[in-house]
């Protein structure tokens, strides 16, 4: 990067509901107070606390708009959370919420397994996620050497890999969690 050139950071336009309490203090910003939303984010799947506009109402998994312009329930995103920090509801409510994000998202995470490649040379990025071992990591790799996987359906319909979104999931909350050493999906 050049000086003077600006970096451009990438932020969130959607995030999903966690938690939230409607007297909160925010636990990220100093002095602020209100509605406090814990919020995963949908693109880079980052856990945030967001400061809700007075007299809005939020629901658990309900998916909210956070981008810059046209905010119409929240009036700040506060910053980003670890999840050692979030509520004890916040973490057992993120499973759903990421298996939620899984499925709507599901040509993103697609694309990922059609593209995915080898970490090391005796690790592939496939073999991260959980149910994924070197037979199914074999069969997966020649079946879309064929042709490009089109859906969750068609993976388990050409590899025989059952419930993709489950353990897609599974491999966010690890690397959500600080489980894993190595992020594919959330990006910090």
């Amino acid at each position: 990067m050049y000086r003077g050139q600006p970096t451009s950071r990438k932020y969130e336009e959607y995030a999903y509901v966690l938690d939230f309490n409607p007297r909160g203090k925010s636990t990220t910003v100093r002095g602020r107070e209100g509605i406090i939303v814990t919020a995963i984010g949908e693109d880079r799947l980052t856990l945030l606390e967001v400061l809700g506009i007075s007299n809005s109402t939020f629901e658990v998994g309900e998916k909210i708009y956070i981008g810059k312009d046209g905010r119409t329930k929240i009036s700040s995103v506060l910053g980003k959370m670890d999840y050692e920090k979030i509520s004890s509801s916040a973490q057992s409510e993120l499973s759903n919420v990421v298996e939620k994000i899984v499925t709507d998202n599901e040509t993103k995470f697609v694309k990922y397994l059609n593209n995915a490649q080898p970490l090391t040379p005796r690790i592939h990025a496939l073999e991260l996620i959980p149910g994924i071992g070197k037979t199914y990591m074999k069969t997966m790799l020649e079946e879309r050497e064929k042709q490009k996987f089109e859906s969750y359906v068609d993976l388990q319909d050409r590899v025989g890999f059952k419930d993709p979104v489950k353990h897609i999931s599974e491999r966010i909350i690890d690397e959500i969690s600080g489980e894993s050493r190595m992020n594919l999906f959330v990006k910090r």
